[in-house]
């Protein structure tokens, strides 16, 4: 399989997994997962291999807390806790996107 099939696997499959969320969620997560995945469209191989370990995480992880079924518990069980030492990591323009999801998720 080569690696654009890869993306595409993954891509698809994470917003299959947006289905299961609360509708809300839904719009917001699969409107992120399409801007994530068109702005890093021509990267380099490495930071590549980094966004498809971390999106792969994060379809891992919401699989798990949806459940098998996708039946999503209570909204505040689903997601996580970003770590100080993950933040730090982060762009300026990436915790500016950020912030604005988290006032859009609040709404």
């Amino acid at each position: 399989m080569n690696h654009g099939q890869k993306v595409r696997i993954l891509y698809k499959s994470i917003l299959r997994l947006h289905r299961g969320m609360p509708p809300a969620l839904q719009e917001m997560g699969n409107n992120y997962v399409k801007d994530e995945f068109k702005r890093h469209k021509n990267c380099s191989p490495i930071e590549s291999q980094k966004f498809m370990n971390e999106w792969a995480g994060y379809a891992l992880n919401l699989a798990e807390q949806l459940g098998l079924r996708g039946k999503p518990g209570p909204v505040g069980m689903i997601g996580e806790d970003l770590s100080e030492s993950q933040l730090e990591h982060f762009r300026e323009e990436q915790l500016t996107q950020l912030y604005e999801l988290l006032l859009e998720a609040k709404r």
